[in-house]
């Protein structure tokens, strides 16, 4: 018999590690940002990116770079690689989200 609570369980660990791979994505991408391009590295505020201090617009700068696809315009090609990789994260991790709401919903209506 098909398990829901089976079900919620694995799509949260892949939901974790597919979150821990994201952030991993988005520190080596600041990383390589800091010594290719220091205007954007310093726009998005680099060096405390991931602290609470930051505003949240800066963040959502280099959301949007990646979202609008802005990179494909850079001058190195590892950058361009890394910011695709960092996009397609994302979207795996929406999708892995909404997958999650819906388990869990049908996890209420089944019990």
């Amino acid at each position: 018999m098909f398990s829901s609570n089976i079900l919620f369980w694995a799509l949260f660990i892949l939901l974790l590690i597919t979150i821990l791979r994201y952030l991993s994505s988005v520190r080596a991408l600041l990383f390589i940002l800091r010594q290719s391009d220091p205007q954007l590295y310093h726009s998005v505020n680099g060096n405390r990116f991931f602290t609470l201090t930051v505003p949240l617009t800066k963040q959502l700068k280099l959301v949007s770079y990646i979202n609008h696809r802005l990179y494909y315009g850079h001058h190195r090609p590892d950058v361009v690689l890394r910011c695709e990789r960092i996009r397609k994260q994302f979207i795996l991790i929406s999708r892995l989200s909404i997958f999650m709401l819906v388990s869990q919903i049908y996890r209420f209506i089944a019990t």
